[in-house]
């Protein structure tokens, strides 16, 4: 009896027991606020940066961005598994293999990060001309994006730690870990980008990253911490349990890069427009960052849909868990409501922010938020369904749903609006709502049908 008390007082049960908004919300709040933030930092790089290179390095930053994230989200998809396991063994009530499970994840993110860095600075070049990034924009965005690769060990410890104490019922420590990292980079910035222009926002965010995923680490080693690396746990490779984080955790890093290649792909349909640098710099700070209110929101909703989910079917609640689901999607609509309006009612104060003070930029740049104040709509209800799917392991439907709605339906659009008439920058922002459209509708009806009720989660082959 000892021992089963103290297996299951290391998690919070409340996630599991008692009213499912309040423990939706308990999960919800602190990974949105964080992620609010860690935008708020973007939005700030953006506007100092405007302010000392102008709107080419806005676009340079917003381009290379979208390369990065092609490679953080393959190495994330590991944290993917990782929460499915984590969150269904902290439901279980084991720390044993949460524990486990963290420290091998940490071990693959490690040695992912390693040689995606080396690969991405020679291929920088490259993928810059993939994208069609503009001459200006491109001088502008390759030392930013070498940088970023060199130094992207800081960003992935930095998510792997939130996933990991996330997934186990502790949102507190990735907030304080997200406030501590956007502060300091923050701070850094305000002088290096100053000092360095464009490559200044990159050398801030891989000190910031690298400092603050280092005492995330640290703190994996101490008793108190919901996750533990104890003295006398197993320090070697496991490889039962790394095909296990691969085996749910690989459909949803293709399903990032799909995502993300469609979103490299749009980049160069919008290169392809009579003022592409205009558009790309308007892209750069609607989408990329004005946007990110809504989906860096949707994304903490994504994380508690997982949690409560994973948790819930862990302890044998699977009518919780998707009515924690449910739940968390009325959360993210009634913020995605608010930002909208604002995107609408003043978009020219949101642009002037950024220095869009070019008539092109700024009138491209209003028409492109009316239409993204339509997208969140679908994408915050889309992002916590699809939350709900990966928590319970089913990861590979996201994978399906996001290659129709982020690649076939827009990029398809595009391209037989192309070949038929003048690409206009109003055909890519509609082309944007139909696949967040899309992905919506098919989330919802996959999650419905209540295939993941049965999906079994184990390690029982691995030994420590």
């Amino acid at each position: 009896m000892a021992t089963d008390t103290i297996k299951t007082s290391r998690y919070d049960r409340s996630l599991i027991e008692g009213p499912i908004a309040t423990a939706v919300w308990k999960l919800a709040w602190p990974t949105m606020l964080q992620n609010v933030i860690a935008g708020l930092q973007g939005i700030i790089d953006h506007i100092m940066v405007g302010h000392y290179v102008g709107f080419v390095g806005n676009a340079a930053i917003g381009v290379s961005w979208q390369i990065v994230l092609v490679v953080i989200v393959f190495i994330s998809s590991v944290f993917t598994g990782m929460a499915v396991l984590v969150a269904r063994f902290a439901g279980a009530g084991d720390p044993q293999k949460v524990n486990r499970v963290v420290y091998q994840s940490f071990l693959t993110a490690a040695g992912l990060s390693a040689a995606l860095g080396v690969v991405g600075w020679f291929a920088a070049p490259w993928l810059l001309t993939l994208v069609n990034a503009a001459p200006e924009v491109r001088a502008e965005a390759l030392p930013f994006l070498r940088t970023m690769f060199v130094g992207i060990v800081g960003l992935v410890m930095f998510f792997m730690l939130s996933g990991a104490f996330r997934a186990a019922g502790d949102p507190q420590t990735p907030l304080r870990l997200g406030l501590a990292m956007t502060i300091l980079t923050i701070a850094l910035n305000v002088t290096l980008i100053r000092m360095f222009g464009t490559i200044g926002a990159a050398f801030g965010t891989v000190t910031s990253s690298t400092l603050v995923s280092s005492y995330g680490v640290w703190r994996l080693t101490r008793p108190d911490s919901v996750i533990h690396f104890e003295s006398g746990m197993g320090r070697k490779v496991d490889w039962t349990i790394i095909r296990s984080l691969f085996k749910f955790g690989l459909p949803t890093g293709v399903q990032g890069i799909a995502m993300n290649i469609g979103g490299v792909f749009l980049l160069r349909f919008i290169g392809s427009l009579e003022h592409s640098a205009a558009a790309q710099a308007a892209f750069a700070v609607d989408y990329t960052e004005l946007f990110s209110l809504i989906t860096w929101t949707s994304t903490g909703l994504l994380g508690a849909s997982a949690t409560i989910a994973g948790q819930n079917l862990g302890a044998g609640n699977p009518d919780r868990a998707a009515e924690g689901v449910q739940v968390a999607s009325q959360i993210g609509l009634g913020a995605a409501a608010v930002v909208g309006a604002a995107f609408v009612l003043m978009p020219q104060y949101l642009l002037a922010a950024f220095s869009m003070t070019d008539p092109l930029v700024l009138s491209i740049g209003r028409q492109l938020l009316a239409y993204l104040s339509v997208s969140g709509l679908f994408i915050t209800v889309a992002l916590s369904y699809t939350g709900g799917l990966q928590g319970t392991g089913d990861t590979r439907s996201p994978l399906y749903i996001s290659v129709i709605s982020q690649i076939a339906v827009p990029l398809g659009l595009c391209a037989i609006i192309q070949a038929t008439r003048t690409l206009m920058p109003a055909d890519i922002w509609t082309a944007i709502v139909l696949g967040h459209f899309t992905r919506c509708v098919l989330s919802v009806a996959r999650f419905r049908q209540q295939k993941w009720r049965s999906i079994a989660v184990d390690i029982e082959a691995a030994r420590p």
